[in-house]
Order: C-alpha cells, then structure tokens, then sequence
C-alpha cells in the first residue's frame, strides 16, 4: 500500500535523502511448482518481514504477487550504501518455508537521492527502472540521483528527443487491465519511456510536452504504434490476444496526416488496438476530435476516455464520444477507503458511463480494500500496482504466461486475506 509511508513523509532534517528500493522475485516458477500457488503468491510477505525484522526504520511493503517496496531515508552516500549493504545481506540466507530452505532469487533496484533533486514521482520511477536494469544485468541496480541536475535543461533536452527514436533511447512498457468479473487480464496500457544515456530515465511529463510544442508529438506516437503491432505479433505468438491502448495527445485529434497514417498502420497490421484520449483533448477542438475519433472507431480501434474527473468533464461532448471505455482517475481511487467524497464520485460515475455503455476501468488500485470496494460498485476493470507495475514486453508476456488460467483478483484478495491473518497471529 504505497500510501501508507510516501518517503518524503519521513524527510528529516538529519537524514534528508529520500530511500525507495524494489525487490523482486525472479525465480517464482520454481518455487509455484514446488510450493503450490496459494503459498508462492504468499512469500512476498515473508521478504517484507525479514526486512522489517532486520533493518529496524526501514518500511517493507508488499505492492505485487512477487514484488516488495523498501522506502527509507538515510543521511548521506555513506549511509545509502549501508542501507544497501544491509538489503542485501538480510536477504542472502534461504528462507524457511513450510519446514523447507529455499533460496529466493531477487532483483534489487534502489533510487535515492535529496528532496531537492527529485519528488516522490520521479523516484518511483528511477527505481523502477533500476529494477528492471537489475534483472536484466543479475546484479543490485543503485542509483545516487544526487548528480542529477533537478532542473531540466528544455531546450538541450527538446533537440536530443528528435534523435532519441533513432538512437533506439525510447521503450516502452505495458500495464495490464484486469476485469473484475471474468477474473482475466482484459488488456494492457503502453506506456512509452525515455532511457536518456547520460541523463537517465526521463519521465513522459518531462518530454511529451517538449514532443508536442517542437511538433514531434506524430513521429513518437507513430513510433509508438509500430512499436506495439511489432509486440503484439509477439503475444499473438504466445497465443494472447488482448487490446493493447496507446495514448494519443489532443493535439493529433486534429491533425488528418496523421489520423490517416494511424488507420493505415492499424489496418494493415491485423492486430487488435486502442487509443487513450483525456476530456480535455477532445475539449481543444470538439468538431475534428469526434469526428477524427469516429474514423478510428471505423477502423475498429478501441477508444477509451482517460484521467475522466482530473479535467473539466463535459457530457455534451462525452455522450458524442464513440468511447467503449472509461478511465477514473486515480487521484479518486487511492483514497477510496480513506475519503467521504470519493466513494460517493467513484460511484455515481461508474453509474453513469454504463448507462451510456462503456465499461469503467478503475486507475490506481493498489490495495485489496479498493479492490474490494471497486468490485461491490460494479466496477469492470482495475489498473494498478496491486496487479503489476508496468513492464517491458518479455516480462509482459512472461507475466501473462504465468497468470493466462489464474484468477488474479481472487489470488490478490487470498494474499490479502493471509497477510491479514499473519498480522492477527
């Protein structure tokens, strides 16, 4: 529950650098066919305890079926590599499990660095990407962002992103949609990411907006597109077939080049594909962004209406929308357990957009309460760390390999459910 201890919370004065470190299990197919599933989706919450129980100050939280988060703060370099250290030598010994001693295989990405260097966004995503880095080199990722100069030079950076497609910078990862009620993986989100080689992960909020006033917002979103068809050829290999969304900017609602450059790569490649646009989009130029969104639902691609509530929500215009989707912002469902208001918004909403027959996707579910609250409210889909953190596509696809027969809702309330047993016991 990342909510529960955000680590700039803890910030002192003596100890001023923010801590956040992933680990991650990487050998979980072995111990599910040792273990059986109901006890391997429970060993997260043994790292978390082990953690906890040695490193006194630190907060373990489990946020997925194999994944712990570590948020701390710590005074200095010196200190953040014995925070370090530490992680790594609690987590060496093999674990007791069920009278057995198994070995558990962990990637290690950590992130840290001054508050004035970064915010709690910007450190999540540093360490994420260290985690991923780590799995990918078999070895703790530890990223100092106290080098990084905090203030982003936007002309240097707006000339590099030209390049950065050619020189093969850009990635992206996937976040997978669950449906509640048919207990299966419905769809995924790309989510498009820049691995700058000197900078290092430069967040969507820092160069989409750079993309869109140089006016290379088609050329990455284009790219984007071919980047998803040439992945989904690859779970179409594995026997997936699920839309995969990308968001579109509202600036290429009226831009005819590229909604026909769109439709002709959509219809050529054969592959099922979705297409994320914000209220606000539409609100720019309504006459070309529903009639340019009707082309594509022509071309049977999905629409589905992201951030619904962080803007200024029209249902003039929402009622015209060819949307089959609608997204709640998640700034109303990571405090859904927690607010008088929200709940009451969360609701009415989900009412409303089955009425004009979409379906309602929840964004932010990180914990099994919402979870819980969100399936009671009739909510279709859910989007969140308590499913996955986005991934690269062959961890995506390995992700859906592992979950293709299981039932991901059920088995995130059955870890909730142990977790809460533990803490009684």
């Amino acid at each position: 529950m990342r909510g529960a201890a955000t680590p700039f919370a803890q910030v002192s004065a003596t100890k001023p650098w923010a801590v956040q470190a992933l680990a991650q299990m990487t050998n979980q197919s072995f111990l599910r066919r040792h273990l059986g599933v109901a006890r391997s989706n429970d060993i997260a919450f043994d790292i978390a305890d082990r953690i906890a129980n040695a490193m006194p100050g630190v907060v373990a939280t489990v946020i997925g079926r194999w994944t712990v988060e570590v948020d701390t703060c710590v005074a200095d370099t010196a200190e953040l590599q014995d925070f370090s250290d530490s992680l790594t030598e609690a987590l060496a010994a093999p674990f007791d499990l069920d009278g057995e001693r198994h070995h558990i295989d962990l990637a290690i990405g950590i992130a840290a660095g001054p508050p004035g260097t970064l915010d709690d966004i910007r450190l999540a995503e540093e360490a994420e990407d260290a985690l991923v880095q780590s799995r990918n080199e078999n070895q703790l990722v530890l990223r100092d962002l106290s080098q990084i100069d905090p203030m982003v030079d936007k002309l240097a950076l707006k000339r590099e992103l030209k390049g950065a497609i050619d020189r093969g910078e850009l990635f992206l990862q996937y976040q997978p949609k669950v449906h509640v009620r048919r207990q299966e993986i419905a769809s995924a989100e790309a989510l498009v990411r820049w691995r700058h080689p000197t900078r290092g992960l430069i967040l969507p909020s820092d160069f989409i907006p750079l993309a869109e006033t140089s006016r290379d917002i088609d050329r990455l979103t284009l790219w984007t597109i071919e980047q998803v068809i040439t992945d989904q050829h690859y779970l179409r290999a594995d026997g997936q077939e699920i839309t995969i969304f990308v968001n579109i900017s509202g600036q290429l609602l009226s831009n005819a080049s590229f909604v026909k450059r769109a439709c002709e790569m959509v219809s050529r490649a054969g592959v099922p594909l979705g297409f994320e646009i914000t209220e606000t989009s539409v609100i720019r130029d309504p006459v070309s962004a529903i009639a340019n969104l009707n082309i594509f639902a022509d071309h049977g691609i999905a629409i589905a209406i992201d951030d619904y509530g962080a803007g200024l929500s029209s249902l003039a215009y929402l009622k015209e929308l060819p949307a089959r989707e609608l997204k709640i912002d998640k700034m109303f469902v990571l405090q859904l357990t927690s607010s008088n208001r929200d709940p009451l918004i969360v609701r009415s909403t989900i009412d409303l957009a089955h009425a004009l027959e979409m379906e309602v996707t929840a964004e932010g579910v990180e914990t099994p309460a919402a979870l819980a609250l969100l399936s009671v409210m009739g909510c279709d889909m859910i989007q969140g760390y308590l499913i996955s953190r986005p991934v690269e596509i062959e961890a995506f696809r390995q992700f859906l390999r592992d979950h293709k027969d299981a039932a991901l809702v059920d088995s995130a309330r059955a870890s909730f459910r142990a977790a809460a047993f533990r803490r009684l016991a």
